[in-house]
């Protein structure tokens, strides 16, 4: 009966007790906006608004306005993972812009039944109080055109990260990206090396007297404070549009290359892994827009032994009227495998 007295507080603390090179902070990897994730995160060379600050901050030169102010909130398994940015994009001058952007990813109200059951064996539900386990990442993003190559735009991303277990774990990070964009054309090509110094997280842990004699007594190991490293990943990729009176197609393909050991990818090995993600965008009189992409590539084994390749497709509309832009998406939509579909919506509003 003591073990009913394990929450999920040991689960999160036993997680992060091992500091990892590998998958850390992966809630920085999901991908911010609604339009962008309508086409499964393809973005890196034909973003041009405010979301450049995560995906290419160099593009983000090519905000048309003074001003942009973006709000997204992605819901998860049911409500119960939340997803939120907020990001500002101004103008600085001609040949500069900058910007802020905000990411939180959290799951709230989390029961905490460490102390469920007491000494004498016996189940207390007024002991079982609540908390959160939250993310937080502070993006400040930059970019300027070069007078050395022309139609070559630089970017970079100053990232602060929090962290945050409950009262019982919390970190600190910080990171550095650098971005490119080179247009030729109707040719668009960028590149981002995120984390570009390696990105770290000190954690830290507080317990109780009582609540480290309840998790020693009930088989756990304390963690030490640790520091929890994210190693750099590089994103590179091309898009082209065409326009036809008052169409417009735009196809873009994204790869995100891995060098921290073999991943389950498209293309796989223990020195490189590429991650591929395509996708489209179908314009009318640029105010309604239909798209739709797939990414994360990922071979699966099935019950009868054999292998197959499952995919996270995306669909997305979007509607631009005079000052404002409204987004939908549906990540992972008609995919059959175990992550369900969220639904994600974004409003944007552009101040000429």
């Amino acid at each position: 009966m003591r073990k009913i007295g394990l929450s999920l507080i040991t689960l999160f603390v036993f997680q992060y007790s091992f500091a990892q090179l590998k998958y850390s902070n992966e809630f920085l990897n999901l991908g911010v906006g609604a339009r962008n994730l309508g086409m499964a995160g393809a973005s890196v060379s034909n973003v041009s608004d405010v979301t450049a600050g995560y995906y290419n901050p160099a593009a983000l030169i090519d905000m048309k306005d003074k001003f942009q102010l973006i709000g997204m909130r992605n819901s998860q398994f049911a409500g119960i993972l939340t997803h939120d940015y907020l990001a500002g994009a101004f103008r600085l001058n001609e040949h500069s812009v900058a910007a802020i952007s905000i990411i939180r990813m959290g799951v709230d109200n989390i029961p905490n039944t460490l102390f469920l059951v007491n000494s004498n064996g016996q189940i207390d539900y007024t002991k079982v109080s609540s908390f959160s386990a939250v993310d937080y990442a502070f993006i400040g993003s930059y970019a300027t055109e070069t007078k050395l190559v022309k139609n070559l735009q630089l970017g970079a991303n100053v990232k602060i990260i929090r962290r945050v277990i409950g009262e019982f774990a919390n970190a600190w990070g910080f990171g550095l990206d650098a971005s490119a964009l080179y247009k030729f054309k109707k040719f668009r090509f960028g590149a981002i090396l995120r984390d570009v110094t390696t990105t770290f997280n000190a954690w830290s842990y507080t317990f109780t007297g009582a609540e480290k004699e309840k998790l020693i007594s009930t088989g756990n190991v304390l963690p030490n404070n640790t520091l929890e490293l994210t190693l750099p990943k590089l994103t590179v990729g091309g898009s082209y549009l065409y326009t036809k009176n008052w169409f417009s197609i735009l196809g873009s393909i994204d790869f995100d290359a891995y060098t921290d050991g073999q991943r389950n990818t498209l293309i796989s090995s223990k020195y490189i892994n590429l991650d591929p993600r395509l996708a489209t965008e179908l314009g009318y009189k640029k105010t309604v827009f239909i798209r739709g992409g797939i990414n994360n590539f990922q071979q699966v084994k099935n019950i009868d032994g054999s292998s197959s390749y499952n995919v996270s497709p995306a669909i997305g509309v979007g509607l631009k009227l005079n000052k404002i832009q409204i987004d939908y998406a549906l990540g992972n939509a008609f995919n059959q495998g175990l992550i369900s579909a969220s639904n994600i919506v974004s409003l944007k509003l552009m101040i000429r």
